[in-house]
């Protein structure tokens, strides 16, 4: 069955508390309704599998998406579904290449959700007004969010056949409508 963005807050709930966790499940779960929507497919599959993704960092960040696979597969959650969440981690965590758009868009949008959270988050008005010129000129300065891997965001966007900013415009229009949701509706408000 496939998964619903109902059901990935239901799995999530007990295994997902933090705040900024919660937050960055969001970010992904809207970037990948945009991706979704870019490549015709399901929005809401494929937020449900952004929400989800992180299911198991909390509780095990030094092992995370070593307990991922046995949980969701014991809960009913498709094994395509929990391929492309345990994809996200490829060559860091898991030897699984992204193969689908899917799983590629979960790879690319990983990290750069991060890069616009932080671009955002520093903007009178937040992400209603984020160009894309300006979250570029962040992306590249690599001092700005330093946590976040641009090698793997580009190695996320090359699998896409897509250019980072061909991917980070569809994301920012993708999270843009859930601002206030997100935390990102600026400092003016």
């Amino acid at each position: 069955m496939k998964l619903t963005l109902e059901r990935a807050k239901e799995l999530n709930k007990d295994s997902v508390t933090q705040e900024h966790l919660i937050i960055h499940s969001l970010n992904v779960c809207y970037a990948m309704g945009a991706m979704a929507k870019h490549f015709g497919e399901d929005e809401d599959h494929w937020m449900a599998v952004g929400y989800l993704h992180d299911y198991d960092y909390e509780k095990y960040p030094d092992e995370h998406l070593k307990h991922t696979e046995k949980p969701l597969l014991e809960a009913g959650v498709d094994p395509e579904d929990v391929r492309a969440i345990l994809s996200h981690g490829w060559e860091i965590c898991t030897d699984v290449k992204p193969q689908t758009n899917m799983e590629k868009s979960l790879f690319a949008v990983d990290e750069l959700t991060g890069i616009i959270q932080a671009c955002a988050r520093m903007r009178p008005n937040g992400i209603n007004d984020l160009e894309l010129k300006s979250f570029m000129k962040k992306y590249k300065d690599k001092k700005f969010a330093a946590k976040c891997d641009r090698e793997l965001i580009k190695k996320g966007c090359e699998l896409l056949g897509m250019e980072v900013s061909q991917v980070a415009q569809i994301c920012i229009e993708g999270m843009r409508p859930h601002a206030e949701e997100i935390g990102l509706q600026g400092t003016a408000q």
